[in-house]
């Protein structure tokens, strides 16, 4: 009988060793899960209302499956071949760079040569394919992001024990899931509240009708502005998680720009990255365009 007790007062101990290094954890990725955060919810605002939810739980499985696929994958990268995870994490931040110079390129230099025939674009066809494609995008950015927190996670356990290890990242792999898309959900769904909210004041007077009715005209106005305040959060972001990921794993990289604050140097590396890695990628698009005329 005193061995049950004992055995409990051992899962009681490393209960409490789990939360304490969990706190630990999740304040040590706050940073990131709040760039997950803009990333995610800027990847998942574009689409008809309609299909918000729908698109929100679709990368919110694939981001479940990145976590089953990343976690074993840290734990033995990190057992058998340590020297692999930094030239992993440049990788994502090379994508994440180019991701955000894209979106600055396109959105400032990008000139449509016709206008686009309206009917084309909203077939359902058309708007299916797309919806798929974004979603593809949004999913292979939350590997990135994922991969990034995990290790961080991972980072601050480096005294724990194996056990305290996996359950500690488990869970904030989890945590960083549901929380982001969890928040994501929720902010593309104002809009709702707020038609749902002057349904309301119609059916009542005075105060109440107008406190209902202000509420809800000010969250459906506040929708677009949101909306358009995440895609500038969210390209910054990329940036920024980009080009840290180059300042802090590489000692050259840091040490060049050891006397300018780091939000500023992560964000001209990631510029820097992005627009090397977008010249990359147009070059190879137009010789491959090249290649395919020929043939």
């Amino acid at each position: 009988m005193s061995g049950f007790f004992v055995l409990l007062d051992d899962i009681a101990a490393l209960m409490d060793d789990v939360a304490m290094m969990t706190k630990v954890a999740t304040k040590k990725t706050a940073g990131i899960l709040g760039d997950d955060l803009a990333v995610g919810a800027e990847k998942a605002s574009s689409f008809r209302a309609s299909r918000e939810l729908p698109v929100i739980w679709a990368i919110t499985k694939g981001s479940f499956v990145n976590k089953l696929i990343i976690l074993p994958f840290v734990f033995l990268l990190s057992a058998f071949l340590p020297q692999l995870i930094v030239p992993i994490l440049l990788i994502g931040g090379i994508y994440l760079s180019f991701e955000g110079v894209e979106k600055i390129i396109h959105t400032f230099f990008y000139i449509k040569k016709h206008a686009p025939d309206f009917r084309e674009i909203e077939t359902e066809a058309t708007l299916t394919a797309e919806e798929k494609s974004k979603i593809k995008s949004a999913i292979i950015t939350d590997f990135i992001l994922s991969l990034e927190i995990i290790m961080i996670a991972l980072g601050t356990l480096t005294n724990s024990s194996l056990l305290i290890q996996v359950v500690v990242v488990s869970l904030v792999a989890v945590i960083a899931t549901i929380g982001v898309y969890g928040i994501v959900a929720l902010m593309v769904r104002i809009d709702d509240v707020g038609f749902r909210l002057i349904k309301i004041s119609e059916n009542n007077t005075g105060f109440i009708k107008t406190i209902f009715y202000e509420i809800g005209t000010s969250l459906v106005w506040v929708l677009p502005k949101l909306i358009q305040l995440i895609a500038i959060i969210g390209t910054l972001a990329m940036l920024l998680v980009g080009g840290g990921l180059f300042l802090h794993n590489i000692t050259a990289v840091h040490d060049l720009f050891q006397a300018i604050p780091t939000i500023i140097s992560e964000l001209i590396m990631g510029l820097l990255v992005g627009f090397i890695a977008f010249l990359f990628f147009k070059t190879g698009s137009i010789l491959k365009d090249l290649y395919k005329s020929k043939m």
